[in-house]
């Protein structure tokens, strides 16, 4: 049991680690509550919010996955070498395919009852 524990530490120390050092990791983290607040105004069904908890946590994870690489590169490789670079890059654009992705699903589950609830204001 202790030995899950000191899992979930190292899992959250990991965590901590990214929104300490990674601007981008901070980003994430306004876009996760502000998602959060609209789903919960616009009082999404549970298909929405199942909808968007996997794209958050995708973007969440391919987000860890680039900061675990980036120093394992930097570790590995500590000067600039053309390879390091590719690694680094290619891992950055698995995050850019992952927050494109969550903000195509943003739009369709949140886009038509935003819409809905903003020309009811409107009128």
């Amino acid at each position: 049991m202790r030995t899950r524990l000191q899992a979930f530490r190292y899992a959250f120390a990991g965590l901590g680690y990214m929104l300490r050092t990674q601007p981008n990791a901070r980003i994430h983290a306004a876009a996760t509550a502000a998602v959060a607040a609209l789903g919960l105004w616009l009082r999404l069904d549970a298909p929405s919010w199942a909808l968007l908890a996997v794209a958050v946590t995708l973007v969440w994870a391919a987000e860890a996955c680039n900061t675990a690489l980036e120093a394992a590169v930097d570790l590995a490789s500590p000067r600039h070498h053309p390879a390091a670079k590719t690694a680094k890059d290619t891992a950055a654009a698995g995050v850019l395919l992952a927050a494109s992705g969550a903000v195509a699903i943003g739009l369709f589950v949140l886009g038509p009852p935003l819409w809905e609830r903003l020309t009811a204001f409107l009128h």
